[in-house]
């Protein structure tokens, strides 16, 4: 069992020693860790680096992976109720050319939106929500998360029946199956090419942190996640540490399955917010703070911890652009975070003013 004190995770730059910038307890803090003239150049390849944006910093960079880039190789969808809208909607995975990226078109709406992070709202509560002009889709997390972590690089979503993505069963799982079910083939561009695929690479430790929820990145031959959360109220979840190394397999059967989870106590506050108006015990696990989980069996003694990484991968998938890699290869360590904090860390990485401060403390 976890102590409070063993849970808590310490940012890494300053386990290092490393100072602050002096900001007041709950200021939003970040640090690269090297002066701001040190740039490095991208590491780049090919046509798909050409088309890659320059968002090369000193902390990172593109290195080739030797792969070409992914797409499906059949037509996929799925229907279900909308987390928040209640609405029954269906989104429907077709291949995409390579270089094109994951990008959403919603019903009635002519736009294409980029599944990246330039598109991610900063006031979004409880969900990730790309916008492009007036074209919206809300609740994209779970399943960018299943396609960044099985390698659909290009992929058409088209959305109909509203402009949210369907939660199913709240979890990954679902989207893991289809996307299995539908198989993956070599993308090619509009000339017929093949491109390969680049992935970012973190070369120094990078952190951001509001109070004691943080993100950092450190340098890592592969892809590792260790997040924490802790939620000193509601002792059936305590706090949780979740560490894993990541790929197709790892998350497919750890991560892919671990549902969603709210707190019982905040449903109806929640619900007069406009909120979760498609929450039920089929598609989340509940927890009462007096009362312990509403909904058992858990699928993992740690599920709402192995929940928030799956949701921190989709989210990070949102760094990826022209049907490039999003999750950086790196050590990727995370405490007390959530949506909005992560994409204000994909921001800071790419040197952009981070947004939406007054939300990054939220934790489901």
């Amino acid at each position: 069992m976890w102590t409070r004190e063993k849970c808590r995770l310490v940012p890494p730059s300053y386990a290092s020693g490393a100072r602050t910038n002096g900001t007041a307890p709950g200021r939003l803090e970040g640090r690269s860790g090297i002066p701001p003239a040190a740039a490095a150049a991208a590491a780049m390849c090919g046509s798909a680096a050409q088309a890659l944006k320059s968002v090369s910093r000193a902390a990172f960079s593109w290195k080739p992976t030797g792969l070409p880039q992914q797409t499906l190789a059949a037509a996929v969808s799925r229907s279900g109720v909308g987390l928040h809208s209640g609405e029954k909607t269906t989104a429907t995975l077709l291949p995409a050319r390579a270089g094109e990226g994951r990008y959403f078109v919603v019903e009635g709406e002519e736009t294409r939106v980029a599944a990246e992070v330039a598109n991610a709202e900063s006031r979004s509560p409880l969900c990730t929500t790309l916008r492009r002009g007036g074209a919206r889709v809300r609740t994209v997390e779970h399943l960018l998360s299943a396609m960044e972590a099985l390698g659909v690089d290009n992929c058409r979503v088209e959305v109909s029946g509203g402009d949210e993505i369907p939660l199913l069963d709240g979890s990954a799982q679902e989207w893991v199956t289809a996307i299995r079910g539908a198989g993956l083939c070599a993308a090619k561009d509009s000339g017929g090419q093949k491109l390969e695929k680049l992935a970012p690479e973190i070369h120094k430790p990078v952190y951001l942190q509001k109070s004691d929820c943080f993100i950092a990145a450190l340098p890592s031959s592969r892809i590792r996640i260790t997040y924490g959360i802790d939620f000193p109220k509601v002792p059936a979840i305590g706090c949780q540490r979740f560490a894993t190394v990541l790929d197709a397999n790892v998350y497919s059967s750890k991560i892919a399955p671990a549902r969603t989870f709210c707190i019982f106590e905040e449903v109806e506050k929640l619900r007069s917010a406009g909120l979760i108006k498609g929450g039920s015990l089929e598609n989340a696990t509940v927890c009462s703070m007096s009362g312990g989980w509403l909904n058992p069996p858990l699928r993992f003694e740690d599920e709402p911890c192995r929940h928030k990484s799956l949701d921190l991968i989709g989210d990070f998938s949102l760094l990826a652009q022209n049907g490039n890699q999003g999750f950086p290869v790196a050590h990727v360590v995370a405490y007390k975070a959530g949506h909005a904090l992560h994409t204000d860390f994909l921001r800071h990485l790419l040197g952009r003013r981070a947004v939406g401060q007054e939300n990054l403390a939220e934790q489901c």
